[in-house]
């Protein structure tokens, strides 16, 4: 079978496949996460990306 084939069956098959739908997480409220530690060094390498990703 050649990748055009495999992909025009995968297109074939595609609205057989039924994707249930997910619920989301409720959110939480800041002051219930206890016990939650970040290495300085993570803290850093993140905030050093601020500029880049746009926090």
């Amino acid at each position: 079978m050649s990748l055009a084939e495999l992909r025009g069956a995968g297109a074939r098959m595609a609205p057989h496949w039924v994707v249930p739908a997910a619920d989301a997480p409720a959110p939480v409220e800041p002051s219930r996460i206890h016990g939650v530690v970040v290495p300085p060094d993570s803290a850093r390498l993140i905030a050093s990306t601020a500029s880049e990703y746009g926090a």
